[in-house]
Parts: C-alpha cells; structure tokens; sequence
C-alpha cells in the first residue's frame, strides 16, 4: 500500500494524491496548477499512467481539485469519478467553463501575439490546455455518491463521503483500504470549512484514523472572526460610493460568490448599504447559484430559515446577472456607483481582468480581494503592493484601492484545523500537511508536532510513501 503526492506539495494549486492498495489504484482529486511557477505541471504527462487508473474520488468542484480531469479522461482514463450529487453538477460547470475560457485566452494571446510579433516566443504553449468539449466528455463518468454512503471500489478499498463544509457538496473522504489485520483507514480532509460560515453545514469530525492528509491553506494564520465581514464590507462599499467609484471583487464562482450575495442581501435589507446595482459578471456563478437552489438539503438551519420566509440568501432586487460577453462590455460603459462580481478568483483569467483593466487606474475606485490568492497569481501581485501591473498586453498603474477581507475564507485557519485534528481520539500513524504553500504547511507542521508529538510529514511534489 502506498501513496503518491501528485500535487498540492508544498504548494497549494494542483491537488492530487494516487492511493495504490493490492494492485487497484485510485486518484483523489485531479486539480489544475494555478500558481505561475507550477503551470507547466498542468502540460506535464501524468505523475501516473491515466489508463492504469480505477477509480478517481472527487472531494469537491473548485477548479485546483477538479480542473486536470478533462486532461485525464482525454489521455486514457476511463473509469468512474465518484463525488457528492453537487459537486457533479458544479465540478462540470467549472470544468465547461474552464474549457471556454482557456479556449477564448489562447484565442486572443494568439491574435495579440501574431500583431506583436512574439508568436513562439512564450514559455507555454499558446493553445488551450484542454476544450470545453473535452470538458463535456468527464461527465459521463461522474457517479454521484451520497454522503455516509460507503462504496465499494474493490475487495480492498472502500471510500466514504462526509460533509467537508468547505463549499455546496464539499467532502472529506475516508478509505478503508486493505484486509484484515493490514486493513487502515485513510483520511483525505480536501479543504476544510469554517465552523461558523453562513449557508452550510460544519465540517464533518473523525474520531479515528491510520493515516491524514490534512490541507494547510492557512496552516500559519487565523482569520478575523467572520461577524466581522459585514461591517468590513459595508466600510468599503460606503466610501467608495461616497467617492462615485466602482467596487470590483474578484471572486470565486463556487460558494465565495454565494456567500457574498448572502451578505450584500443583509446589508441592503438592513440599510447599510445604497442601493447601487450589484452585477454578478460571471456565467458560472450564475450557474453554480442555481445549483444552490437545488440543493436546499444541504444548508445550515440560518438559510434554511431564509427560505421559509420567502428570501433565497444568494438573491435580492439590486442584484443583475449578466451571462452574455455584450452585457458584461456594458457594465464598463455605466455611470455612477455599482459592485462587479466576477471571476476568476485569483484574477488569472476571465471577465475580473477586464474590470480590472478598466478600473485599476482610477483611484475613485476599489478592487476588493475576498479570497485567497496564490503565489504569482495576478491578484496575489496587486495585493502586494504592486505600483503597476501588465494586464492584456499593456502596463497600466495602479491608482485604486486595494482591499483585503480576510474573514471571508472557506478554509479553516490555524486553530480551526488543529480543532478538527483534536477530534482524532488516538494519535494516526502519520499526518501529511498538505495543500499550503511551504512556508505555511512547515508552519503548521510545527504547530501540530509541538502540541501532539505526532509523526508529521511534509511531502514534496511526486514523493511515495508507503503506508504500513
């Protein structure tokens, strides 16, 4: 039995972990690498052979965890993903979309290439990494899971599903790999929600476990509690509707975006806030909002209460959709005050850099980051003080606000994850931090060993390990 880290090793992006147990394989997750200096992985040739592999278990749909399927199926694999009944029909939007928007970027840097004369000349190949046909092509291998529902892979792997309260449909994963006395359970935590988030439910708690992979996103931080995001919020809003500007927040189509709708709807109700037009710019998250309604089973008791009222928590009268490329060009040309939502979330690609494109030169306006932003991505770079940025070809200052809302992560922090660790009522025979950059999965390491004396290790990118 052994493991191999094909991703989120020391970094964050591109989460995937091959289990192999008497000669069946499975693959949890199959994420894209959005961090500049880990792109080229997304090129790479699998870290295993996509023919040789049974099964893939899916812990949730952002893109970081879903985004390499496409690339999989296409290259040979042909077996049965299995995932919460929401994350199928949100990791095939966020894949779709992917497909669209890889297709669009590679479209436009070739025409803007071939007109600057640098066709041949970039470090990555100027064609979409996947389509989104071949997108189109992962979903008839989904097979929808409940979750507490064990299913069986085969005589010596079994996986479980449990709430991960992370995003709508997000899961930790328990396999039960093995027979008899060599028989070990294995917890993959995927990402980890926040006790306290509005909408979902708590994360799901273990009592015991051989072996954990546990995410470390903010293994060296703790989040300012999350009663504070509404008057955070509506400090940025008011002063720059005061000064007539705009308020652009990248955000992730999946859960973030929700959950800001959740809380600009209470603003607005309670008076807070003007009532500006709120212009959610992103066909997917327009898509994922309606899967949220489809899924009412999976909300906390709140939002539950929300809707025996009459009020949906993602949805309110200022609030306008636009699914079309014509609609989102027309926001730019609108007068006065208004919120642009729109992805992507770490500003790597999509309709956020056109807004930003338009607004990040005129200090009347704010871009407001509610999310994490990895490293080299293009909003990690304007959150850390660039004086300009290169956006669509062109160098542009920056003169608007920079905001940050740290509240708003649906990763536990520090505390929060040792929380869901001290649950274990044995120590395991090993804890893997993964899914952080290094600084921060050592961090967290050191932390959990200091308090526990647990075996703790920090696996490098491809490393195998056996498993005892």
């Amino acid at each position: 039995m052994n493991i191999q880290f094909l991703g989120a090793a020391r970094n964050v992006t591109g989460s995937s972990f091959c289990l192999e147990v008497d000669g069946t394989r499975i693959v949890i997750d199959c994420g894209l690498y959005q961090e500049r200096d880990f792109k080229d992985r997304n090129w790479a040739p699998f870290g295993v052979d996509p023919t040789t592999i049974d099964a893939v278990l899916l812990t949730h749909g952002h893109l970081d965890h879903c985004g390499l399927l496409p690339r999989l199926v296409a290259q040979g694999f042909d077996g049965p993903v299995y995932c919460t009944p929401a994350t199928s029909e949100i990791a095939n939007i966020v894949m779709q979309d992917s497909g669209h928007i890889q297709e669009d970027d590679a479209a436009y840097k070739l025409k803007r290439h071939k007109k600057e004369g640098r066709e041949g000349k970039t470090p990555f190949p100027v064609k979409p990494l996947y389509t989104k046909a071949d997108a189109e092509a992962v979903a008839k291998h989904m097979q929808p899971t409940r979750y507490e529902q064990p299913v069986k892979i085969s005589d010596s792997i079994t996986a479980t599903f449990h709430d991960g309260g992370h995003i709508l449909g997000s899961s930790m994963i328990a396999v039960d790999a093995g027979k008899g006395d060599a028989k070990r359970r294995i917890i993959f935590s995927g990402d980890i929600g926040r006790g306290d988030s509005p909408i979902l439910h708590d994360p799901s708690l273990f009592e015991h476990a051989d072996y954990v992979l546990c995410e470390s996103t903010y293994g060296n931080r703790d989040h300012k509690p999350t009663k504070f995001i509404p008057d955070q919020l509506a400090r940025i809003i008011n002063v720059t509707v005061e000064a007539g500007g705009k308020i652009a927040i990248p955000s992730f189509a999946v859960e973030r975006s929700q959950e800001l709708l959740y809380h600009l709807s209470g603003l607005l109700a309670e008076e807070k806030i003007p009532h500006v037009p709120v212009y959610l710019d992103s066909p997917m998250a327009i898509r994922v909002t309606e899967v949220f309604l489809k899924h009412p089973e999976l909300f906390d008791e709140d939002a539950l209460e929300l809707l025996k009222q009459g009020n949906h928590p993602c949805d309110f009268p200022e609030l306008k959709t636009t699914r079309t490329t014509d609609e989102s060009k027309a926001i730019a040309k609108t007068g006065g005050p208004a919120i642009i939502i729109a992805g992507s979330g770490m500003c790597t690609g999509g309709r956020i850099k056109h807004h930003i494109k338009n607004l990040i030169s005129d200090e009347k306006n704010t871009i407001l980051f509610i999310g994490y932003q990895a490293t080299g991505t293009l909003g990690r770079y304007i959150l850390e003080g660039a004086d300009e940025i290169r956006i669509h070809g062109k160098k542009r200052p920056i003169r608007a606000r920079i905001e940050k809302i740290n509240g708003f992560s649906a990763h536990a922090d520090r505390n929060e994850l040792y929380t869901w660790l001290s649950a274990l009522k044995s120590p395991p025979r090993k804890l893997f931090i993964v899914h952080g950059e290094e600084g921060a999965a050592e961090d967290f390491a050191r932390f959990v060993g200091e308090k526990t004396g647990w075996d703790i290790v920090v696996p490098h990118y491809l490393d195998v390990i056996e498993l005892d």
